[in-house]
């Protein structure tokens, strides 16, 4: 299946975006631009125990999004992880061909351009990498790069430090649920949990304005736990306009995805967020999806459910959750 990378699309300097990547005018970013003076919240790790259940409670609440500093990721590492990245996208185009993925047999690990077509056959302008890091029972280390090298070295400490952080972050949630630490990360298969690496990148684009990295959705993770390069364009939905998130050197981007929501019975919100590109530079991320294993059943937890809060979201496995979001049928 012959698929026209937007990295190759780039390199011809053209002046003009081709029809398939423009938006419609109600979403192109010249029309929708972000709310000016606001900022996302920034959360440090190191304070005390109850301030931060009580912050993250909040940002998730109320956004479903938040920034961490003082996560204890040494910042050598995430230069790796970013620098093994990038030297992937600089290889000749045959050789990142070898590891193209091909959704339409349902094998989305490996190089690819477009996750899902919307309904308007617009396309999005990013191209990107994905495979699965953890649990190493279902981890197929054919589907990661073996080129650079230090690929899967990187890759393997990095896994490490996300599950650690993952662990961190879901205990603060499921305190401010004010259940025992470890409930959310049960609901979530415990040590079957998938954690899935999407490596982003978003070429230079000849009008920005007019088109979209990613287009507006929520994840249907139960957490992303994103590193960005130093060009943003990353915005979230908040009050019905739209945030832009700024870059800051190695604060880690917490977005909340539609598994928490369920599971918190809406006290949690799954954050809207959309990607913008750039005319000069190019713009890179690193996301890490957490989510259940297929298998696992998932609705809203029998502690937050009451006569006066019945339960929102109906109770079905991981599997046919995304099933239903990949086709876009009604949850």
């Amino acid at each position: 299946m012959k698929v026209e990378r937007i990295q190759t699309l780039a390199l011809k300097q053209l002046k003009e975006l081709p029809t398939q990547f423009i938006r419609p005018a109600n979403e192109r970013p010249e029309n929708t631009k972000a709310m000016e003076g606001v900022t996302v919240p920034v959360i440090s790790l190191s304070q005390p125990q109850d301030l931060l259940v009580k912050q993250v409670n909040e940002a998730a609440s109320e956004w479903g999004f938040f920034l961490i500093t003082d996560h204890g990721i040494s910042p050598t590492l995430i230069q790796r992880l970013q620098e093994v990245g990038q030297e992937f996208f600089a290889l000749p185009q045959n050789v990142k061909e070898a590891y193209a993925n091909d959704p339409s047999t349902g094998s989305f690990e490996g190089y690819g351009t477009k996750m899902t077509r919307n309904l308007e056959e617009k396309v999005e302008w990013v191209d990107y990498y994905f495979h699965l890091m953890a649990p190493p029972s279902k981890v197929n280390y054919d589907m990661w790069p073996k080129s650079p090298p230090s690929y899967r070295e990187v890759t393997q400490e990095y896994n490490k430090e996300m599950i650690k952080l993952t662990n961190k972050i879901l205990e603060l949630l499921s305190e401010g649920l004010a259940l025992e630490r470890n409930v959310l990360k049960s609901c979530l298969g415990e040590e079957e949990m998938e954690l899935e690496m999407k490596i982003n990148m978003y070429p230079p684009c000849p009008q920005p304005e007019l088109a979209l990295g990613v287009e507006p959705h929520t994840d249907m993770s139960a957490l992303t736990l994103l590193v960005p390069n130093d060009v943003p364009g990353l915005q979230v939905w908040k009050d019905n306009k739209w945030v832009a998130v700024n870059y800051m050197q190695n604060a880690l981007f917490v977005h909340l995805g539609d598994q928490l929501e369920v599971l918190s019975n809406g006290k949690y919100k799954s954050v809207l967020h959309r990607s913008l590109v750039n005319k000069e530079h190019r713009r890179m991320s690193w996301a890490v999806f957490v989510g259940p294993p297929n298998e696992a059943v998932i609705g809203p937890l029998p502690q937050l459910v009451n006569d006066q809060n019945p339960p929102k979201y109906s109770t079905k496995t991981y599997a046919e959750y995304r099933y239903r979001k990949f086709n876009k049928l009604p949850q």
